[in-house]
């Protein structure tokens, strides 16, 4: 059931972790922290935003661990939907998202996945975009030629 009251509950990430769907709508900014927290909590996040900036969104499947529902179609349909959801697809979009959550993590270590090394890889993947691009001309000795 839907919990529509909207009062502090102090309980909250209890109740995330009990979750088997959380949603995360799209905050003031262009992401939310709802998103962030579904993950951590084992929930897979249902985000509730038509248009929602997801970091990393070059290298993570999103599609394989939340799903993305229409902000104007939150009704019944939307509860209908996620019950019908079989039980080894949300285990395993749990799985994965689990997987992945550490790409949320801003700390140097020496492992690949933390947030750091996947701000390289967008970095890389965007230099690699721009040399490959049919607008951009350079010369020989690097320089970009407007």
């Amino acid at each position: 059931d839907i919990d529509t009251k909207c009062e502090r509950v102090p309980d909250y990430f209890d109740r995330m972790g009990n979750s088997q769907f959380c949603f995360a709508p799209r905050g003031q900014s262009s992401w939310t922290l709802r998103f962030y927290e579904s993950f951590y909590a084992g929930c897979i996040p249902v985000i509730l935003a038509d248009h929602i900036e997801l970091p990393f969104a070059d290298i993570i499947d999103y599609s394989k661990i939340t799903i993305k529902w229409p902000i104007d179609r939150i009704d019944k349909d939307l509860v209908a939907y996620l019950r019908s959801v079989p039980l080894g697809v949300r285990e395993e979009m749990v799985r994965r998202g689990r997987e992945i959550r550490c790409m949320f993590v801003y700390n140097i270590d020496h492992t690949k996945c933390n947030a750091f090394t996947g701000i390289m890889w967008e970095l890389e993947k965007k230099k690699r975009l721009f040399h490959q691009s049919s607008q951009v001309f350079w010369l020989h000795d690097g320089a970009i030629v407007d």
